[in-house]
């Protein structure tokens, strides 16, 4: 079975360091609290908000050794009003949880982007 598992986090400033860091933090966040083996991972889709064009957050996934996962980047849609220096991901793993198991992760602020996976209130 696939299950998605989404999260989002802001970077600090539109940065080739701050987005790796950023998007190497989430997935880190992802794979630790869903107890996933990376060689598990399907694909992952990564979007960015059109202020974070200093690198591809695909390339802070490769810098960690995930070499095998197909990965996508995309702009994510410009809002106007949205939260600004965003990256959010979509990441399909093969495992044998309920999507009632599953934990998204929604780091920093990006929190209120759905506190409905959060764990705030809606």
């Amino acid at each position: 079975m696939v299950r998605g598992i989404r999260g989002a986090v802001q970077a600090n400033k539109n940065s080739k360091k701050e987005i790796f860091v950023a998007t190497q933090r989430l997935l880190q966040k992802i794979v630790k609290e869903n107890n996933i083996d990376p060689q598990d991972i399907a694909s992952i889709f990564l979007t960015a908000t059109v202020d974070l064009n200093a690198d591809f957050p695909a390339y802070a996934v490769r810098e960690m050794g995930w070499n095998s996962v197909p990965l996508l980047c995309a702009q994510e849609m410009d809002v106007p009003g949205a939260m600004k220096r965003v990256i959010r991901v979509l990441v399909h793993v093969n495992c044998d949880k309920s999507q009632h198991e599953i934990k998204h992760q929604y780091l920093g602020a990006t929190k209120k982007l759905r506190k409905d996976l959060s764990g705030g209130t809606k």
